[in-house]
């Protein structure tokens, strides 16, 4: 991979300023310089660009190797002064929801970020963040928060979308005669539904120990924000749940619906199976050739007990429809 590719974005901070772009190999030059800390963007960088990387800022051999090959769970990890932090990123793109991962290197003088699959990249992240000055001077934990409260804000929408496809199989649901129960379409929902949580709960626990320890990292002025952080994947998780056990709640009607119409279709063959053994037993006994059998000589016999079943039939059917069993 071409690293004009991989490398979206380089650039040194200072006072909360953007001192300008500067390369991987320029990278230890700056850092040597005082109060200045390095934010570096990647996107799917190969082995030897990560090489580079893990030379120039001092990285963990195990966390580079996870940064490199992706499909990680959400985490935090600690290599010496320097932080590990996964995050599972989703992007509502049309209709679909998209996953990808963003892999976090944070220590108190650099972050480099390395970002896998289809997620929204951070460049207006980086732009609102430049904007702030007062607020970037707060260093690398402001920066972290940045993109963790980024990533965050993408979770409300695709979770609005699953709410309203959820509200749509509800209608369908309870349609006067439907004959779809959707339980197929309500157990793909909380499949989405349960990937999308478990990219967001991890988010409670990262958060926590960001705001518990780290102190040098994450200084006092700015665990108000990650504070925020835990109210908006709280709000996420709660209606998560919520609508969960609405989908739970779902599949139990439809389920109790396939019930009812199997029972109808029961109740159907029944009345009929009703209707049709008068006919059959009439049939059947005229039909074991029984020598004396009055009634066979009889004119009026035939249409006597056509008539009859006919009106026994009829009858039958009356107050079979009459009960709801036809």
């Amino acid at each position: 991979m071409n690293d004009g590719i991989a490398v979206i974005n380089c650039s040194s901070y200072r006072d909360g300023h953007k001192l300008g772009d500067t390369s991987l190999e320029a990278v230890s030059d700056v850092l040597m310089e005082a109060e200045t800390f390095v934010w570096v963007g990647l996107f799917e960088p190969d082995m030897e660009l990560m090489a580079k990387v893990q030379a120039e800022f001092g990285l963990h051999e195990l966390a580079v190797e996870d940064a490199q090959t992706a499909h990680q769970r959400p985490k935090l990890e600690e290599y010496g002064e320097t932080l590990f932090v996964v995050l599972r990123t989703a992007t509502l793109v049309g209709d679909e929801i998209h996953y990808g991962e963003t892999h976090i290197f944070i220590a108190p003088r650099f972050v480099v970020t390395v970002r896998h699959g289809e997620s929204s990249g951070y460049t207006k992240v980086r732009e609102r963040t430049e904007s702030m000055p007062d607020r970037l001077a707060l260093g690398p934990g402001y920066v972290l928060y940045s993109i963790i409260d980024f990533i965050v804000d993408q979770y409300q929408p695709c979770i609005d979308k699953l709410q309203e496809r959820f509200r749509r199989l509800e209608e369908q649901l309870f349609m006067p005669d439907s004959t779809s129960d959707n339980l197929e379409d309500f157990y793909n929902l909380k499949n989405e539904l349960l990937t999308l949580q478990s990219a967001a709960m991890p988010l409670v626990e990262i958060c926590t120990q960001l705001l518990r320890f780290h102190s040098d990292i994450i200084p006092k002025e700015n665990r108000v924000y990650y504070r925020d952080i835990l109210d908006h994947v709280a709000r996420v998780t709660h209606a998560a749940d919520r609508m969960r056990e609405m989908i739970n709640a779902a599949m139990q009607v439809s389920l109790a619906q396939i019930t009812i119409r199997q029972n109808d279709v029961v109740k159907r063959l029944a009345g009929w199976g009703a209707i049709l053994a008068v006919p059959t037993m009439v049939f059947s006994l005229y039909g074991m050739n029984f020598e004396f059998m009055p009634e066979l000589k009889w004119k009026a016999g035939y249409p006597m007990a056509m008539g009859a079943i006919t009106l026994i039939v009829l009858l039958l059917y009356r107050r079979l429809k009459r009960v709801g069993w036809l």
